[in-house]
């Protein structure tokens, strides 16, 4: 069965990058991309028929935002231009008017999944979730991102490959992020990081946004969140399970309730399996119920 996936800002570089990566999957996919006003969703397509041309098994074409209601998937990339900034928190309310008019477009009782990628993914989950009463299990937010530049971040410290790495960032897409640095493995086998590590790591995750904002080139991490965003749904869309790190409203794990953080969950077809609750030091379930009350603060604003 071939599934089809909308892209809500299919003309941003992580949009175009989420097609590419759908396109030349080993799964088909029927892509669609919802064009905005800038023309560069079409632009995209025209160029993407060359690789559906080149063998892609998939499908790609432009649709009109009421379409989605036709997807099994619906990702939301679409945001308001990007800004020099510290903090993610200044998109949040212009971002949750371009994501409202996309959910909008649901019809009720759709049967999707919808994927957030706009930012800040986590007050924007949470709002969707209280104000429109979106199942916290068919509304995920991509944030993988934050564990694979720790992991990075640890390769270096360790002299390994990254891909060796197995790390996890848990609690907000943002400063209020829980590192679980008592859980590292490297090829399968625990390692221990001593503290300087663990500082060099953690400030290399802290300081990645603001280093990569200050650079002031208009793109976000276009390539990482599209390679990422179509493993995710290729996750979404099979029936076997995929443990993942993804923003999803808690109800009362992890000691939070009401507010949308990362946390480890099984991912499959129809939208989060299950969520799962891993034994946190005191500092970290401290940490996390400091990010859910932020979340949920922020979340309120709008």
């Amino acid at each position: 069965m071939t599934s089809r996936i909308a892209i809500v800002g299919g003309g941003g570089g992580v949009g175009a990058s989420l097609a590419f990566n759908l396109l030349t999957a080993p799964a088909p996919y029927d892509v669609a991309l919802v064009d905005g006003r800038s023309g560069m969703a079409r632009s995209h397509e025209m160029d993407l028929q060359q690789v559906v041309a080149q063998g892609a098994t998939g499908s790609v074409e432009i649709v009109e935002l009421a379409a989605i209601a036709d997807a099994d998937v619906a990702v939301i990339s679409a945001a308001v231009p990007l800004t020099l900034n510290t903090s993610r928190m200044v998109y949040l309310r212009d971002n949750a008017a371009v994501v409202a008019e996309v959910v909008e477009a649901l019809p009720d009782g759709w049967p999707g999944v919808i994927v957030m990628v706009t930012n800040p993914v986590d007050p924007l989950c949470t709002w969707l979730h209280h104000s429109r009463g979106l199942d916290c299990r068919r509304l995920v937010g991509y944030t993988a991102n934050d564990s694979l530049r720790l992991r990075t971040a640890i390769g270096d410290q360790l002299g390994v490959r990254s891909s060796e790495v197995d790390a996890w960032v848990l609690g907000e897409h943002g400063d209020r992020f829980v590192p679980l640095l008592h859980r590292v493995r490297v090829g399968g086998e625990t390692r221990a990081l001593d503290q300087a590590q663990r500082d060099a790591v953690t400030q290399f995750v802290r300081r990645w946004y603001e280093r990569h904002v200050a650079l002031d080139s208009g793109r976000s991490s276009t390539w990482t969140t599209g390679h990422g965003l179509a493993r995710m749904v290729a996750a979404l869309t099979a029936d076997d399970g995929e443990l993942w790190p993804a923003s999803i409203v808690l109800e009362g794990e992890y000691g939070v309730r009401g507010a949308a953080l990362t946390v480890p969950a099984t991912l499959a077809r129809g939208g989060v399996r299950e969520l799962h609750e891993w034994d946190l030091t005191d500092e970290q379930r401290a940490a996390m119920s400091a990010a859910g009350a932020a979340v949920r603060e922020a979340a309120s604003t709008l």
